[in-house]
């Protein structure tokens, strides 16, 4: 058994480089279990307590 966690990390496009750089040098062991990196686009998002979505919301 390994034990896992999981980051959900949201950025921006410009910072996106960035943020995988910084997750590969702190996070790489070299042994099995260090993990995976998913990419993918985030649409949109929405504060619920206000309704504030896009820019506003963060």
């Amino acid at each position: 058994f390994v034990p896992k966690i999981k980051i959900e990390l949201v950025v921006e496009a410009e910072k996106l480089e960035e943020a995988i750089d910084c997750i590969m040098r702190t996070a790489a062991t070299g042994q099995v279990g260090d993990g995976k990196i998913f990419i993918s686009d985030v649409t949109d998002v929405i504060r619920i307590r206000t309704g504030e979505s896009g820019k506003d919301a963060l």
